[in-house]
């Protein structure tokens, strides 16, 4: 059997999971991993054992015994050069959220992993959540009946929100409602977004960086379901990492409820009060296992490849999340609902606002 060596482009905090989730799993012959801060280079190293650690993503290019590459850098312009340079050299790419900042970057890695006969998914690890995967089985199995409305609400804490909104001119429609985004989509995956209303409302976050608070969005689909979706980054100070998320979903024969506020776990101690282990969207290992989404989807993705079955979000999909909450945010600019797919005149009236920002 042929080995299989394996990649992290990037080892932060959602990087560095994924490289200690591959450094524990037995379908990894060897893993390499690049940083270009040499002081977490370095650190993962010590916590992985790769069998090389360098600071240029080219020498992982080079390397033609890596088959697959996950890319977790930061900031997010940084993805599609280097997912385009990995897709050219033959190799199977996960690539973290969101697939690209413009839609020919993202249009260019679909067709060079089609022409490269490669996977390539985005990591929209939520559909890993138990709870929504229920969902999805209750909806596929007609347990609710036809779906009128999905209503989802996700609020992270301020201090999750400032170092994420610093590092790039994001919406929380973008970075976080795009989880969202996605995996309502992949619910209701007979139909498709045909018109969004979106607003913003601005608070503690615009003297950081200019951006909204939180923001709503009103999604009509093909089928004349209704979705609503909300996000922000402004919730108080509490345990680091905090993510809250309510989801509701009403059909003619039924409705399901998932809390998923990380309410269940609960610490309160003297020296930290109270904190919410457990309480961050990628997740977290503890020591043996991984609670969350981010591990299981990590080895999902290796076992696509090594299996040669579909991987779980196509570029496809990632570019209609994507062309949803641009449209969003489009829509909260001008007031005014935006349809889908977006026109010209829409893409236009885009390319000004980034512009103006």
């Amino acid at each position: 059997m042929a080995s299989t060596e394996v990649a992290v482009i990037g080892t932060g905090w959602c990087g560095g999971i994924r490289a200690e989730m591959l450094s524990k799993s037995a379908l990894v012959d060897a893993l390499h991993i690049c940083e270009i801060k040499p002081e977490r280079l370095e650190e993962v190293r010590a916590l992985t054992n790769p069998a090389t650690a360098t600071t240029d993503y080219q020498e992982i290019v080079a390397n033609p015994n890596i088959s697959v590459v996950y890319i977790s850098t930061t900031p997010e312009p940084t993805h599609y050069p280097i997912a385009r340079d990995c897709l050219k050299a033959g190799k199977h790419v996960l690539l973290e959220k969101p697939i690209a900042l413009e839609f020919w970057e993202a249009d260019d890695l679909i067709a060079l992993s089609k022409a490269g006969n490669l996977k390539f998914t985005i990591g929209y690890s939520q559909r890993f959540n138990p709870k929504i995967a229920y969902a999805k089985k209750s909806i596929a199995e007609g347990k609710l009946g036809k779906i009128v409305n999905v209503m989802v609400s996700r609020h992270l804490s301020r201090n999750l929100g400032k170092k994420i909104a610093n590092r790039v001119k994001l919406s929380p429609a973008a970075m976080e409602s795009t989880h969202d985004l996605d995996f309502v989509f992949w619910l209701l995956e007979h139909t498709k977004p045909v018109k969004i209303y979106s607003q913003g409302a601005y608070g503690y976050m615009k003297e950081l960086n200019g951006s909204y608070d939180c923001m709503w969005s009103t999604i009509n689909m093909e089928d004349g379901t209704l979705v609503v979706v909300g996000g922000g980054w402004n919730l108080p100070p509490s345990y680091p990492n905090y993510c809250g998320t309510w989801i509701e979903i009403t059909g003619t024969e039924g409705a399901l409820i998932l809390d998923d506020t990380a309410r269940d776990h609960w610490l309160n101690t003297v020296a930290e009060g109270t904190q919410y282990p457990m309480s961050t969207m990628p997740g977290e290992h503890l020591d043996h296992v991984f609670a969350g989404q981010m591990g299981p989807e990590t080895i999902h993705f290796l076992e696509d490849v090594l299996m040669d079955r579909p991987v779980m979000v196509e570029g496809t999909h990632a570019r209609m999340v994507m062309e949803t909450y641009s449209a969003a945010d489009l829509s909260a600019a001008i007031g005014e609902p935006v349809s889908l797919p977006l026109s010209n005149h829409s893409i236009a009236q885009l390319a000004d606002l980034k512009a103006s920002t």
